[in-house]
């Protein structure tokens, strides 16, 4: 019930995005109610009927990515703060999500099954005659088990990706400040604290400190700033409790006294110096000496949030892959004999998805390149921005961008395939390319209104101080622009290299 309460009470954007999940849901249904057509059709050929049903597999792929993405940027679902004194903790909402989804695809299966007793007659008498009246299995009996079965996987498979995305994630050990993690490939991450959002190009975050690193800046014996002699001396640390590393307050550049820059974003904080002269009490007849406090990082302990990995850690294992997807696609097109139909075998399906995977596992890397090229040879502040939301937001548009190439590399490929063996787009194969393409690009354009959202704040302080709406809009121009430069090329050679087997 509180799933249908907040699914009615969303606004009107969510329930666009939600229709886009009921629609995608409905035509993959219909899909995988057309294979099972076939089959009852075609008794003999159980081959072809299968390699159909596998087939499937991408627009169920797609309509599943688009779903989770979708319940990612739902904001009646999301964790906010006082939820969990009425019971509504993130474990709670997340299986209130999943069950959203799972009515929205089952919403979409119902859909489909009309859609095909409608069209077999079932319904209203009169058989559908066409180009895929093949595939209803006109005149004979619809086994209904089978039939549900199929039409469960979109809502099952749906709400299983969403409960795994939005799952509750226990914060992992944080690794020792400074400290280099080595990967495979030469693939590495730094183990501090990631950089706030334009820390690099804050004024005077590159400047040489006055004094030297973890020492404050302290005035010269003699001077009119000294304590005087006998006095206590002053403290050589603030007895406020220093923010955590790695927060946002800890992310703006600190200044010691002098003007001396102390600390950066991410950097840890100074260790209070050890050649400062503390008083002896001893000198007082009759108070005993104290025992020395140590001084030392290791005598306390900061909890630091946990570190995002960098993105560029899984781009040579992206690019292994993509060389893998292209290799098996070789491979199974000069050994696959040629279908009937023209339809692809299922090597070229196994390498597709290899292709698949491997740009999306190498897309975040590849945007994070794509914002350090803008910010080289001495950046202005429009590049400079630019660049920084890029890296900044890498992990969350990179993913969908690669699999956006891959699946303009692929319709590329099927093409230059129909062409050359003469056969024509049937409508089922049109339905398939339709629910890929639509859901892989409405996936890419949800991501982006999602990362817009979570910059909101960043976007509000630059209005505040000053920063003109277009040179906003402008930045925006430049991030589209430097995105389009580098996977443009990479969707053409990555299509040519897939359609070379398939064309001979």
């Amino acid at each position: 019930m509180l799933a249908l309460r907040l699914t009615r009470a969303a606004h009107l954007a969510v329930q666009l995005r939600r229709l886009l999940v009921a629609v995608a849901s409905a035509g993959t249904g219909f899909l995988l109610l057309c294979a099972l057509g076939h089959a009852m059709t075609h008794p003999g050929t159980p081959g072809a009927s299968a390699l159909r049903l596998a087939w499937c597999a991408a627009p169920l792929a797609a309509t599943v990515y688009l779903a989770a993405a979708v319940a990612r940027t739902d904001p009646g679902t999301r964790p906010r703060p006082g939820l969990s004194a009425i019971g509504l903790g993130p474990g709670r909402l997340m299986a209130v999500s999943a069950t959203t989804t799972a009515l929205t695809g089952a919403f979409g299966s119902v859909v489909a099954l009309l859609v095909f007793l409608h069209l077999r007659g079932d319904l209203t008498g009169r058989p559908f005659e066409g180009a895929v009246s093949d595939a209803l299995a006109v005149g004979q009996a619809l086994p209904f088990p089978a039939a549900l079965t199929l039409l469960s996987l979109v809502p099952a498979t749906a709400s299983a990706a969403v409960a795994l995305t939005l799952r509750p994630r226990e914060p992992r050990p944080t690794p020792p400040t400074g400290s280099r993690r080595y990967g495979r490939f030469g693939a590495y991450g730094w183990g501090a604290a990631r950089e706030t959002f334009g820390t690099y190009g804050r004024f005077g975050a590159r400047l040489a400190p006055a004094s030297p690193a973890g020492s404050p800046a302290t005035p010269p014996a003699g001077s009119s700033d000294a304590p005087p002699a006998g006095s206590p001396a002053a403290p050589a640390t603030s007895s406020l409790a220093a923010p955590p590393a790695g927060s946002r307050a800890a992310g703006a550049a600190r200044v010691g006294a002098g003007g001396a820059l102390l600390t950066q974003a991410g950097a840890t904080h100074p260790a209070p110096p050890t050649d400062v002269p503390q008083p002896t009490p001893d000198a007082v007849p009759g108070h005993p000496t104290p025992t020395p406090t140590p001084t030392s990082t290791e005598a306390t302990t900061t909890t630091t949030p946990t570190p995002r990995p960098q993105n560029t850690t899984a781009l040579p294992w992206g690019i292994a892959v993509l060389t893998a997807g292209l290799a098996v696609e070789t491979y199974a097109g000069n050994t696959a004999a040629p279908s009937p139909d023209a339809t692809p075998s299922a090597g070229v399906l196994f390498g597709w998805a290899l292709t698949v995977l491997g740009l999306a596992m190498a897309g975040p890397g590849l945007t994070h390149l794509c914002g350090r090229l803008l910010q080289t040879a001495r950046p202005g502040a429009l590049r400079l921005l630019a660049g920084r939301v890029l890296m900044e937001e890498s992990h969350r548009i990179g993913r969908p961008l690669g699999v956006v190439c891959a699946v303009a590399s692929a319709a590329y490929a099927g093409t230059a395939l129909y062409s050359t063996d003469g056969a024509d787009f049937g409508p089922l194969s049109v339905l398939g390319a339709l629910l890929v393409v639509g859901c892989t690009v409405a996936t890419l354009l949800t991501t982006a209104v999602e990362a817009k959202h979570a910059r909101a704040d960043t976007t509000d302080a630059l209005l505040r101080l000053g920063a003109p709406p277009a040179t906003l809009r402008a930045a925006a121009a430049v991030r589209a622009g430097a995105l389009l430069a580098l996977f443009g090329p990479l969707t053409l050679i990555v299509a040519q290299l897939a359609s070379l087997p398939l064309a001979g």
